[in-house]
């Protein structure tokens, strides 16, 4: 049966003051009435039952998950005590899914994406299922169509049409590459051969787990030991003591890069991995003097800015141009938008200050 795995972790700085370490992005309503999480859930919801719904989230954000996914059983929400990247994420959530259903077929998605229309998502979503299973080897990745030169994905090259499923539509991976240059991401959108690496996946769980103990070997025999206690009275303490212990590494490094038999899907759906304060103004369009707004703000003179406050807190500028202005009833953030970048440079400085407490 298909179940989903959203990987839900996340330090909380790219949208801060708002996103914090204990409320990162997926936990945050950035672009609809719900919470990135919580659109995740609904978007598979119609094909995927909560039952067969899995979450896997830090130990520290386990509480506010379960508080905004009612619908999710307590025993489906799998709690890492540290971050150690993809792959021992998808490992460990492979090998309970196993416990439970031998020839169960992982759908990997991440926790806070924008991704639409819904139903085409789960368009898709069918046809890379029926893709595994007429070859339960195969690892299928969805590619998405460049809509400029991105230098801040991984894309991956097409190779040829894949024949197992022709009407599905895949093609072999002829190669990955990670985040280029700009005269290399417009090479690659000239091409047409290029795809963004959005980061979400289908394969049966039982080939992951095979392919994890063929190239992560010492990873795989922790991750073994931890699943392996489930439910017991040692299962916290097997869970301390071997996580942290886990190689960190992603998916990607660890099998996708590695293995023969990985194809790659030209998704219909639309795809953002909203990754900075900018990305608000493609979710949320601009005014006619080019601002993105959410939340009350007036100006005079004041052009291509991103605002971004609580309801009873009016945001005012004069003169001011391609500014990120974020309010939160604990900290303010005004930046340049040519300098986001250095929102990871204001965490260090915060943190140094003796301002953590705002992280």
């Amino acid at each position: 049966m298909l179940h989903a795995v959203i990987m839900a972790g996340g330090s909380g700085t790219r949208f801060w003051p708002q996103s914090r370490r204990d409320l990162p992005k997926q936990l945050l309503r950035l672009a609809g009435p719900e919470t990135m999480i919580q659109a995740t859930i609904a978007r598979l919801a119609p094909a995927i039952p909560a039952e067969r719904t899995w979450l896997v989230t830090g130990e520290r954000l386990a509480a506010e998950s379960i508080r905004q996914l009612p619908q999710l059983p307590d025993a489906n929400v799998l709690r890492e005590p540290c971050g150690r990247n993809t792959a021992p994420c998808v490992g460990l959530a492979a090998l309970h899914l196993l416990r439970r259903d031998p020839d169960a077929t992982m759908l990997v998605v991440p926790a806070d994406h924008v991704i639409s229309p819904a139903e085409t998502f789960r368009q898709d979503v069918a046809r890379a299922v029926s893709i595994v299973d007429a070859a339960p080897q195969s690892l299928v990745l969805f590619g998405v169509k460049p809509t400029y030169p991105a230098t801040g994905y991984g894309y991956i090259e097409q190779g040829k049409p894949l024949d197992v499923v022709p009407a599905a539509g895949a093609f072999q991976v002829a190669r990955f590459r990670e985040k280029p240059d700009r005269a290399t991401a417009e090479s690659y959108i000239t091409s047409g051969t290029f795809l963004w690496n959005c980061g979400i996946f289908v394969w049966k769980a039982r080939t992951i787990v095979e392919l994890l103990e063929q190239f992560e070997p010492t990873m795989m025999e922790r991750l073994r030991r931890i699943a392996a206690a489930e439910g017991s009275a040692e299962a916290a303490g097997m869970l301390a003591a071997e996580f942290p212990q886990v190689k960190s590494i992603s998916i990607d490094y660890a099998v996708l890069e590695r293995a023969g038999n990985v194809c790659v899907l030209p998704a219909q759906f639309e795809w953002d991995d909203v990754g900075s304060w900018q990305s608000l103004e493609r979710l949320l369009g601009q005014d006619a003097d080019r601002n993105t707004v959410d939340g009350p703000f007036a100006a005079v003179n004041t052009s291509g800015c991103i605002v971004r406050t609580t309801p009873g807190h009016l945001v005012t500028a004069i003169g001011v141009e391609n500014l990120i202005i974020v309010h939160t009833p604990e900290a303010t953030l005004v930046a340049r938008k040519d300098d986001e970048n250095s929102i990871r440079k204001l965490i260090e400085v915060l943190e140094q200050r003796g301002y953590a407490n705002y992280l």
